[in-house]
């Protein structure tokens, strides 16, 4: 597949489009075949970050005048497991899985168990 770029000739044709060199093409598609090749570590940053997230919500159970419950207690230990139970791009998939039903109030929302806190 050729793929094409946009050029603007000075005094003439505006965004005139012209097929890639080879080695034009041949970068561009190393450049797509590392980001293709990136998507589970890009994921497994988002993840990471989703459960930052969750955990600094529940910090202040850790202060030294609360009792954490234990139910919040095995939910953290859950969260920070994340990465020893869940390895492989299609568990990643799962973990980033947003609710598509545009009727629902949690439209748009992940939908795994492991984001809700008991």
């Amino acid at each position: 597949m050729v793929d094409y770029k946009q050029i603007t000739i000075i005094g003439g044709e505006s965004n005139k489009k012209i097929a890639l060199t080879s080695q034009e093409q041949t970068f561009k598609d190393a450049q797509e075949k590392a980001w293709t090749d990136n998507s589970s570590n890009r994921k497994l940053e988002i993840i990471k970050q989703l459960r930052l997230e969750k955990l600094q919500e529940t910090d202040w159970y850790s202060n030294s005048d609360v009792t954490m419950p234990d139910n919040i207690k095995t939910w953290r230990q859950t969260l920070r497991d994340i990465t020893k139970n869940f390895t492989t791009e299609a568990e990643y998939d799962l973990l980033l899985a947003k609710e598509t039903d545009e009727s629902k109030a949690n439209f748009d929302e992940l939908t795994h168990s492991i984001w809700s806190k008991p």
